[in-house]
């Protein structure tokens, strides 16, 4: 996959996009051909570019199944590297078309920015990791530490309130990027480094020697993450939304990347899986979309719990239980809106 050499040139496209007489969101990826995706610069299991440059990982996927379902390749994308810092003045400014990268949807984000969060992708919450040999078991035991954060992310408030309410004192240090501070924490520059606890479980899995970590029982506060578009852009918005709804949907209804073609006969019953896949109805075209669009993002992608255990997943080096993030069938928060 390319960025960097589209990324001047798209730069222009994405700012006329949010003109007044301009094309909407969906014509322009349209007529481009191809999706500009805002993803994180590094997070094993999220976001990763390999030695041939192809960009794998959970919020990648996300990335290729809008992709799929706007212009039927989920591999026409383009992918931005985005700091916790440039990360919406890179999605406001039209830049890209959207940002798929661990971002945490708050109220002063969603009321306060020029940006409007399409549902949410993780139900995380923030931990703390230490090394083994420091003989902590509590994060209540971190009074005075020196701690590893990201700038620019709710988990700096996070820390700042919980150390407060405990009546503990710390000192942080700041870093951009995962990897940044990935290198800080492993020099021992810090004691702790604290972020959400599935990049906490990412991180830990590509350090050379993961068991010489352990990531403390505390989670201190509440982390949805999920995609970002910009503001008043709601057709677009609604088509992102309901992607990452098809993707939650297909799992509950038990539609796979290996069974959706079959699943879309004319000979299926069951009426919400016929809706979902086009086979009746015109849900695609409400969103100006052919109506086998979800057929093309499960195809290309398979459904949430194929995505989340492929890159996530108990059978990964991350080792992620689905946890909150299960069907609401099987006691989790998932849950996607009726396709009728």
């Amino acid at each position: 996959m390319k960025y960097s050499a589209l990324f001047g040139a798209l730069t222009v496209t994405g700012l006329a996009a949010t003109g007044a007489s301009a094309q909407s969101t969906l014509e322009t990826v349209q007529d481009r051909g191809e999706l500009v995706c805002g993803v994180n610069t590094g997070l094993t299991g999220f976001a990763e570019q390999g030695a041939d440059n192809e960009w794998t990982g959970f919020d990648v996927a996300l990335c290729k199944a809008v992709a799929a379902a706007v212009l039927g390749d989920a591999s026409a994308v383009s992918y931005v590297p985005t700091t916790s810092t440039d990360r919406f003045d890179l999605l406001t400014s039209g830049r890209i078309d959207m940002l798929s990268r661990n971002t945490t949807w708050t109220y002063s984000r969603d009321v306060d920015l020029a940006m409007d969060f399409a549902g949410v992708n993780y139900y995380d919450g923030q931990g703390f990791m230490v090394r083994s040999d420091m003989g902590v078991g509590s994060a209540t035991e971190l009074d005075g530490a020196t701690i590893c954060i990201q700038s620019g992310t709710t988990t700096e408030l996070n820390l700042a309130d919980y150390f407060a309410t405990n009546g503990m004192s710390f000192t942080a240090q700041s870093g951009e990027t995962n990897a940044e501070l990935e290198q800080a924490f492993l020099a021992g520059s810090c004691d702790a480094y604290t972020t959400d606890a599935s990049g906490l479980a990412a991180t830990r899995a590509s350090f050379p020697n993961p068991d010489d970590y352990i990531i403390l029982p505390e989670i201190i506060s509440k982390e949805p993450l999920g995609p970002a578009t910009r503001e008043n852009d709601s057709d677009w918005t609604d088509i992102v939304a309901w992607t990452l709804n098809a993707l939650i949907a297909a799992e509950e209804l038990g539609v796979t990347s290996d069974n959706v073609e079959e699943m879309a006969s004319a000979d299926n019953e069951n009426p919400e899986v016929r809706r979902l896949l086009g086979v009746e109805g015109d849900l695609g075209q409400m969103m100006g979309l052919d109506n086998d669009w979800a057929v093309n993002v499960i195809s290309a992608t398979g459904n949430y719990g194929e995505i989340f255990e492929e890159f996530l997943g108990e059978s990964t080096p991350i080792g992620l239980a689905r946890g909150l993030n299960a069907q609401w069938t099987d006691g989790g928060l998932l849950y996607a809106p009726p396709f009728r």
